[in-house]
């Protein structure tokens, strides 16, 4: 029995309607449809200049998303976010580490994995002396699991 023009229509309108919601739903896994730009790949930053720490200590630059830790005659930049699930760490009291406001990860000021959720060591930044000067590059970062000959000389010693 051949099928009626309204009932071929109406498969097809349900048939629309059930692709359009489920793109639809698609999307909002992602979040409202302005946050969606966020997904798109960040432009190349240039090379980061910082003045060589005069002594111990540690500055954040959240623009670059750069921390840079003097500590114990080396210095080291680390990429801002914790490597677990990329929330921007924090500064322990007296300059004893890092550790991560959302699941307490802890980190030496080196870096290193302490304890918490976390799986592995900070993201060491490439890093090099000029002059009086240390150059960051905050789009080159070495993962220890990945890359721990990197990870290891991603180190300036003074």
């Amino acid at each position: 029995m051949p099928a009626c023009d309204s009932c071929t229509a109406r498969r097809d309108f349900l048939r629309e309607a059930v692709t359009t919601t489920a793109a639809l739903a698609g999307l909002s896994v992602f979040g409202p449809v302005s946050s969606i730009a966020a997904l798109e790949p960040r432009a190349p930053r240039s090379p980061v200049r910082y003045p060589l720490p005069a002594a111990d200590g540690v500055s954040i630059d959240s623009s670059n998303e750069v921390i840079l830790c003097r500590h114990a005659g080396e210095v080291f930049a680390f990429a801002l976010s914790c490597p677990h699930q990329n929330t921007a760490l924090k500064v322990m009291p007296k300059g004893t580490g890092f550790q991560c406001p959302r699941h307490k990860s802890k980190y030496q000021p080196n870096g290193t994995f302490v304890s918490g959720r976390a799986t592995r060591n900070m993201d060491r930044l490439q890093i090099s002396r000029d002059g009086a000067n240390i150059v960051v590059d905050p789009d080159i970062a070495f993962e220890s699991d990945t890359d721990p000959g990197k990870w290891a000389a991603a180190v300036l010693k003074l």
